[in-house]
């Protein structure tokens, strides 16, 4: 018996070498070489021509004959809104405002259910920042185009009441800052608010 089972392993290890022989021809012949051969320049694989300058907007080399300069159709922006965990994503036109970015925002906020729930989704109870360590409001009839940023942060501002009953304009958050500092929080005065 002993003589059987060296005779099999003689065989399957000559059949594994026969094998790996196989593999080794298979995978160099997928690399377009035949064995034992090396690859000559004359037979190398040409390169295709590529256009490198074919989205910079210049004319190719009579590829885009009439090459328009290319003009953005649609922004993706980021907009944040205080105390909530993710960004809104909005796809909006590059010449909306801030104020239709805004209202944009808010409807997508509340469209998919997000928490926390808004106290009014009234686009003028809200003010846009470049991020959540900005104190100035963005501009509401400033275009999206030229804000020359992708991500942005909305806080909500504060209405005061007057003695009438009336509601005043919201205050910023630069305003609130500036309280802040008149009413007695010494630490803050150091910052230059």
């Amino acid at each position: 018996m002993p003589t059987t089972k060296s005779t099999n392993r003689r065989g399957q290890e000559s059949e594994k070498n026969r094998l790996k022989g196989k593999l080794v021809e298979k995978s160099s012949s997928f690399h377009g070489r035949i064995p034992g051969t090396t690859m000559s320049t004359s037979s190398q694989i040409r390169r295709p021509k590529t256009l490198p300058n074919l989205l910079s907007g210049k004319n190719v080399s009579g590829f885009l004959p009439d090459a328009k300069p290319l003009r953005l159709t649609k922004l993706l922006l980021n907009v944040t809104i205080q105390g909530s965990v993710g960004p809104v994503q909005v796809l909006i036109s590059p010449e909306s405002t801030v104020g239709d970015l805004v209202a944009a925002v808010l409807r997508q906020y509340s469209k998919e259910g997000r928490r926390p729930i808004l106290p009014s989704t009234d686009p003028s109870a809200f003010g846009l920042h470049y991020s959540q360590f900005s104190l100035e409001s963005l501009d509401r009839e400033e275009k999206l185009m030229e804000l020359g940023s992708r991500n942005f942060f909305i806080c909500c501002q504060k209405k005061e009441e007057t003695v009438d009953g009336g509601v005043t304009t919201t205050s910023s958050c630069s305003k609130e800052a500036e309280k802040a500092t008149k009413s007695g929080f010494p630490w803050l005065k150091f910052m230059g608010f």
